[in-house]
């Protein structure tokens, strides 16, 4: 492919909730340093054997799901990069929640390894913390944030706990707390003129005080581990601005955090001119086409869709 102008491309890596039995199946053979046996030694059980044969209700545990998902988004990156036409490169990179760990490893900031140990630790740590009592998120239908703003508002006005969990795109907002809190989300979300609440499923509130334990179990982790600059700029769900010298902070507090990922992709959208959603499924894409309607956003998931993926994006920029 010849190429008149360059073409920056924007990374977005999927979280949890992207998992499926069967994925990664052409990735294991191509990249036996990211996904053999140092992955097993690491993770205490078989990566291969778990993303191809489940069973799903393993490959859906907190625990299994977050470092399987972040093992497959690193290979599938170095697919993208492989394949790239000359003047063709990533400019900046983004995740969803887990994500962002994933973008962090493809961007350089920390060791592969050394980032699936830690996506491993944060995976059991918000496991434990959902299992304290119960609690859950939903996403809230016919939403703006500050329509779901206001719902989570006034429930914290009379004692529940409730909290705006994730902006994903305009008119994607999801809500986190406790059973009672999203029960009474339900049944008031009409007075702030939020059409449904759907109930997600997840094993807790994700990005709320509810993780606190989490939190302060995934700061001992991620002590001890060394974080470079990235070698390009990594947006933070919780500021949706570029990561600065403090990594492992921003990392801490996003458990407990709104993540702005809307925000993050209009952020990016000055500074690239085409999303693609890297690893498993391709949530992320639709996400990037809501909050930056004039960037085509594609998904690549292994060498299978690469290369129709970057022929899109070029027919969509009219290069040839």
């Amino acid at each position: 492919m010849e190429v008149e102008r360059s073409v920056r491309l924007g990374v977005l890596f999927p979280g949890q909730g992207s998992q499926f039995v069967g994925m990664g199946a052409d990735l294991f053979d191509r990249h036996p340093d990211l996904l053999g046996a140092d992955a097993d030694a690491v993770l205490g059980w078989p990566l291969r054997d778990t993303c191809l044969d489940g069973p799903e209700e393993r490959l859906t545990d907190t625990r299994v799901a977050q470092p399987a998902l972040y093992a497959l988004g690193l290979a599938a990156h170095r697919e993208l990069v492989a394949a790239l036409p000359d003047g063709w490169s990533v400019a900046a990179a983004a995740g969803h929640s887990l994500g962002e760990y994933t973008a962090l490893a493809a961007a350089g900031s920390l060791d592969p390894m050394d980032g699936l140990r830690l996506v491993a630790a944060r995976g059991r740590a918000m496991a434990a913390a959902a299992g304290l009592e119960e609690s859950g998120m939903a996403a809230l239908i016919g939403a703006d944030e500050r329509a779901a703003e206001g719902l989570a508002a006034a429930r914290r006005g009379d004692g529940g706990r409730l909290w705006v969990a994730n902006v994903n795109a305009p008119g994607q907002v999801v809500v986190a707390g406790g059973a009672e809190d999203l029960a009474w989300a339900a049944d008031h979300a009409a007075d702030h003129g939020i059409r449904r609440v759907i109930a997600l499923k997840v094993a807790g509130a994700f990005h709320t005080p509810f993780m606190a334990p989490a939190a302060e179990d995934l700061a001992v982790a991620l002590a001890a581990i060394i974080f470079d600059l990235p070698n390009v700029p990594v947006y933070a769900n919780l500021t949706a601005e570029p990561h600065g010298a403090d990594i492992a902070s921003a990392l801490a507090d996003q458990l407990v955090g709104r993540v702005r990922f809307a925000d993050s992709i209009a952020a990016m959208s000055a500074h690239v001119d085409a999303f693609v959603h890297v690893g498993p499924g391709d949530v992320t894409a639709p996400m990037a086409r809501r909050a930056a309607p004039d960037h085509a956003a594609v998904a690549v998931d292994g060498p299978a869709t690469v290369g129709s993926a970057l022929d899109r994006i070029a027919e969509s920029l009219e290069v040839v």
